[in-house]
């Protein structure tokens, strides 16, 4: 039986967007979200909050996504976690270059504040169908 998504971890630099990421997954989704503003602080807690789902920023001082993304996964307790990138940066090179790493799925950024939770219930839902 597949696990249901119930708590996401949100990981950027901006705290404007962390609440505003973590209104939307609480309010409308239904969700626990808990936020970290930075990849170090994440680093640090992911194995106790122990996340169904990770959303996390490409562009952050001192470790980017992409570098996060491989210190994600070398912790075993999180390693079958789905990480999902979210950036500006999203020409069809960038996007694939981002997949390519094993991440599950690319936001874009800005996001759609009302469509957030749903886009990460999609993105769950896709790599959870049987």
């Amino acid at each position: 039986m597949t696990r249901e998504l119930r708590h996401i971890l949100c990981i950027d630099d901006e705290r404007d967007i962390l609440d505003v990421a973590q209104m939307c997954l609480e309010t409308v989704g239904g969700y626990t979200a808990t936020c970290c503003n930075s990849a170090g602080e994440a680093l640090q807690r992911v194995a106790q909050i122990k996340p169904d789902i990770i959303l996390l920023d490409v562009m952050m001082p001192q470790m980017n996504g992409p570098d996060a993304f491989a210190a994600l996964q070398a912790i075993p307790e999180i390693r079958d976690v789905p990480v999902v990138l979210m950036t500006a940066r999203i020409q069809p090179s960038e996007v694939k270059a981002y997949m390519k790493l094993g991440v599950a799925a690319v936001i874009a950024k800005p996001f759609d504040a009302m469509t957030l939770a749903g886009d990460v219930r999609a993105i769950w839902e896709a790599r959870h169908a049987t």
